[in-house]
């Protein structure tokens, strides 16, 4: 049973929706009437290899909490970024490991085609600009 997260009353499902990587709940509290969305994914067990060798589990909230930060204060929804997150998790799924740089690559292509500015604040991150020539040749590539 899920509890609302509003009250902790009892809730039960009034929509149910499967989509191709997840199912989607609307549900509705009995105690205090509100409603909320839940989301049910199914669990991947994948290793992400790190730039320094070490191995750490897959956390699908780290590459979201990434794309929010790289998209903040632009007109990018959160639905935008799900189906982002979606699509590179689609994409790495089938394996046991993955490294961190892939999976960097695949943000960065994302982020390309959803928002250019988005694109450019993740790659002076990812790419560890330091100086101004790098950024210049960045948006520079962009454009072409």
């Amino acid at each position: 049973m899920v509890r609302c997260p509003f009250c902790s009353g009892e809730t039960k499902v009034v929509d149910k929706r499967d989509g191709e990587d997840n199912t989607r709940r609307r549900r509705e509290c009995e105690a205090c009437g509100k409603r909320f969305t839940t989301y049910e994914r199914a669990d991947i067990s994948l290793m992400v290899v790190k730039k320094d060798g070490r191995r750490e589990p897959y956390i699908r909230e780290k590459i979201r909490s990434g794309l929010i930060k790289a998209c903040e204060k632009r007109h990018v929804s959160l639905e935008t970024i799900d189906q982002a997150v979606d699509r590179i998790e689609k994409a790495v799924r089938d394996t046991d490991e993955v490294s961190s740089k892939e999976i960097g690559e695949r943000v960065m292509t994302e982020l390309r085609n959803i928002d250019k500015i988005a694109y450019i604040r993740f790659a002076s991150v990812y790419r560890e600009f330091d100086d101004l020539t790098a950024f210049e040749r960045e948006v520079r590539l962009l454009k072409t």
